[in-house]
C-alpha cells in the first residue's frame, strides 16, 4: 500500500510541470525555415539565437510547432492534433509522416539531408512516429528508413588513375570517414532519427537524444554540427529558452555522445595506399554556449569547442570531461610533446556572431574556427589565419505592399573550409581530417559540420517569394570541392585547372494544403574539371577540356501532419 501511494505521489507531484520539450527536427521541411524567417518580422522572440538547435515549443512559444498558423486547430476543435490529459499537464500527439525522395542523375551531389548518403540514382526516407508527455518527463519516438538505390558512377579511380594518383586520394582520405562510394550494392537502414527522451525543469533540459543537431548561425552550411550526418547518440544538458541573467540572456547546450564508422574505404575500386581505420567507436563531445547582450537587441555572441576521440584512449575525468583544457598548445606541452593532449584527440573550436534588425527585417551572421590550436599566444597573434574556416550570410525580407507576412527574401552565404595562404609556410591540415583520429569529424561516413567537406568551398546566392508557409524561388551555388587536397596533390597543374567546381542553378518551392507540406527543388548542375581528371590538360586552359559533366539533382517531399 505504501508503494501505490509513493507512486500516485510521484505522478501527482510529475503532473505540477507543465513544460513541453516537443521539438522541431533541424531540417524539417518547410517549418524549420518558416521559424527563422518569422523572426525577421518580429514573431519569434529576438532573444532566440537560433544556433543551438532543434527548437522546441517552449522557444516557439506556439501550442503546437507543427501547427504553427493553428489550421489543423481551427479545424479540429480546440485540441487540433493534440490529446491533453492529466489536467493539462499531459499531451499525446502522433508526429507528422515525413517521406523525403531524392534523385542524382550523373554521380552523388547534396547535403544538409541527415541519414541519407551521398549517392547516384534514387534515393528515400520515411519517418515518423510520437511523442508522449507527462510532467517534465517526455518521450519522442521518430525512428526513419532510409533506402538509396546507390547506382555505380564515374568516380576518382574509374577513369584510367595511375596507381600515384590513387594513392595519393587514398592517403589523404585515410584521414577522415568519407567514402565516395556507400558499397556496390543498394543501400538501406533504420536509424533511431528523431527520438529522445527528456527531463525539462523549467530553463533546463536533460536527457539522452538521436536527433540532429545544428551548432552556429549558418543557414547553409555551420563548421561544427549540422545534419549533413545521420543523428548520433548523445547525452544533453541544454537550456530550453534563453535564460535571463539580468545583464542578457544565454543559452547553452553540452553533449557527450558516440559517433560510429561506415565501414566503407575512401575508394570501392582503388585500395592502393588504402589503411583500414580503427572499429572503436568514437566519445565526441562538447559545448555550444552564447550570450545577447541586454544594451544591443539582437545580437547575439557564442563560443563552441568539441573534442573527437577513440573511446579506447579516453580514461580519466578530464578525458570525458575535457572542457577546461587549455587552448595553447604551450599550456599542455608536457602531456604529449607540445600537441596540447594526453591522448590522440581532434579538437574543433568556433566563434560566432548573429544580428538580427526586426524593424529592417533582416540578419547578418557569422561563424570563425579553428582546426588546430596554437602553440602559444605569440603563435595566435603571428598567424591567426592558420587552420582557419569561416562561415559569413545575411538576409533581407523585403515586404510586399506594406503585408509583412509576405515578401521578397534576399540571402547570401559562404562557406570557406580551405587553407588559407599560411599554408605555404606552414599545413594545418585539411578541416575535420585528423591524422590520429582516422575518422575525422564525422558520424557513418558524413561530415558532422559543413556538408561540402574537407576543404569544400561554397558560394550560394536565394531570392524568392515567401508568404507564410509558401515559398518559392531560386538559388544559385558555386561549389569548390575538397581543395586541400588538389592544391596538396596536384601541384604541377596551374591553380585554375587543378580545382573541380559546381555551378548549380535551382528552383525551389515549398506549399501548404490543409494537412499536407509539399517541399521540391529542381537543380541543374555544371561541373567543371569533375573528379580532376587530367585528359587533354594543356597549362594556358582555364580549365581541362573534355572534363565537364552535367548533372541533375531533383527533391521531392510530402509531409502530412495528423
Amino acid at each position: 500500500m505504501k508503494r501505490i501511494f509513493f507512486l500516485v505521489g510521484v505522478i501527482y507531484i510529475v503532473s505540477c510541470f507543465k513544460a513541453f520539450a516537443q521539438s522541431v527536427p533541424v531540417g524539417t521541411p518547410i517549418l524549420d525555415d518558416y521559424y527563422r524567417r518569422g523572426q525577421l518580422i518580429g514573431k519569434i522572440d529576438s532573444n532566440l539565437s537560433f544556433t543551438i538547435r532543434p527548437l522546441n515549443r517552449e522557444n516557439l512559444d506556439v501550442a503546437d510547432v507543427f501547427d504553427p498558423d493553428s489550421i489543423l486547430k481551427s479545424s479540429r476543435g480546440n485540441s487540433g492534433t493534440q490529446t491533453i490529459f492529466a489536467n493539462g499537464h499531459g499531451l499525446f500527439q502522433i508526429l507528422p509522416l515525413t517521406w523525403q525522395q531524392q534523385f542524382n542523375a550523373h554521380h552523388p551531389y547534396g547535403w544538409n539531408d541527415e541519414a541519407m548518403i551521398p549517392a547516384k540514382g534514387y534515393q528515400t526516407m520515411v519517418s515518423g512516429g510520437v511523442y508522449f508527455k507527462i510532467g517534465p518527463l517526455s518521450i519522442q519516438l521518430r525512428p526513419e528508413y532510409v533506402y538509396a538505390a546507390n547506382l555505380p558512377f564515374e568516380g576518382f579511380a574509374s577513369v584510367g588513375r595511375s596507381a600515384s594518383e590513387i594513392g595519393s586520394y587514398n592517403s589523404y582520405f585515410n584521414d577522415i570517414d568519407a567514402p565516395e562510394r556507400f558499397g556496390n550494392n543498394p543501400y538501406h537502414k533504420w536509424f533511431w532519427g528523431q527520438s529522445n527522451i527528456k527531463l525539462t525543469f523549467g530553463p533546463v533540459e536533460a536527457g539522452v537524444s538521436n536527433e540532429s543537431l545544428w551548432w552556429g548561425p549558418g543557414i547553409q552550411n555551420a563548421l561544427i554540427i549540422s545534419n549533413s550526418a545521420p543523428g548520433f547518440k548523445h547525452i544533453t544538458v541544454n537550456t530550453s529558452h534563453p535564460i535571463n541573467i539580468y545583464i542578457g540572456h544565454f543559452e547553452a547546450q553540452i553533449i557527450a555522445s558516440r559517433l560510429e564508422g561506415s565501414g566503407f574505404p575512401p575508394l570501392m575500386d582503388g585500395t592502393i595506399g588504402y589503411q583500414p581505420k580503427n572499429s572503436d567507436w568514437r566519445y565526441y563531445t562538447g559545448f555550444n554556449i552564447n550570450y545577447h547582450p541586454k544594451w544591443i537587441p539582437g545580437l547575439t555572441l557564442g563560443l563552441t569547442r568539441t573534442f573527437d576521440a577513440y573511446e579506447k584512449d579516453v580514461s580519466g575525468f578530464k578525458g570525458y570531461v575535457p572542457f577546461f583544457t587549455a587552448y595553447s598548445k604551450v599550456s599542455t606541452s608536457g602531456l604529449d610533446s607540445g600537441t596540447g593532449d594526453p591522448f590522440p584527440r581532434d579538437q574543433l573550436t568556433s566563434i560566432y556572431a548573429r544580428w538580427l534588425f526586426t524593424k529592417a527585417a533582416a540578419e547578418v551572421y557569422f561563424e570563425y574556427g579553428l582546426n588546430d590550436n596554437a602553440y602559444n599566444l605569440n603563435d595566435f597573434i603571428g598567424a591567426p589565419q592558420h587552420s582557419r574556416a569561416y562561415i559569413a550570410g545575411f538576409r533581407k525580407l523585403v515586404p510586399i505592399a506594406g503585408n509583412k507576412n509576405q515578401g521578397i527574401l534576399f540571402g547570401s552565404e559562404i562557406t570557406q573550409l580551405s587553407q588559407s595562404i599560411d599554408r605555404i609556410v606552414r599545413s594545418a591540415g585539411g578541416w575535420y581530417t585528423h591524422s590520429q583520429v582516422k575518422h575525422g569529424q564525422t558520424n557513418m561516413g558524413q561530415m558532422l559540420g559543413a556538408g561540402t567537406g574537407s576543404g569544400g568551398n561554397l558560394q550560394s546566392v536565394e531570392m524568392s517569394w515567401v508568404s507564410g508557409l509558401k515559398k518559392i524561388g531560386f538559388q544559385f551555388d558555386r561549389y569548390e570541392h575538397a581543395v586541400d587536397f588538389s592544391e596538396e596533390y596536384f601541384p604541377g597543374i596551374n591553380n585554375n585547372s587543378r580545382k573541380w567546381v559546381d555551378f548549380g542553378l535551382s528552383l525551389k518551392g515549398e506549399w501548404d494544403y490543409k494537412n499536407f507540406l509539399f517541399n521540391v527543388k529542381l537543380e541543374q548542375i555544371k561541373s567543371l574539371n569533375y573528379e580532376w581528371i587530367l585528359k587533354d590538360y594543356t597549362a594556358d586552359q582555364y580549365y581541362i577540356p573534355h572534363n565537364t559533366v552535367l548533372n541533375f539533382h531533383g527533391e521531392l517531399g510530402i509531409t502530412y501532419r495528423f
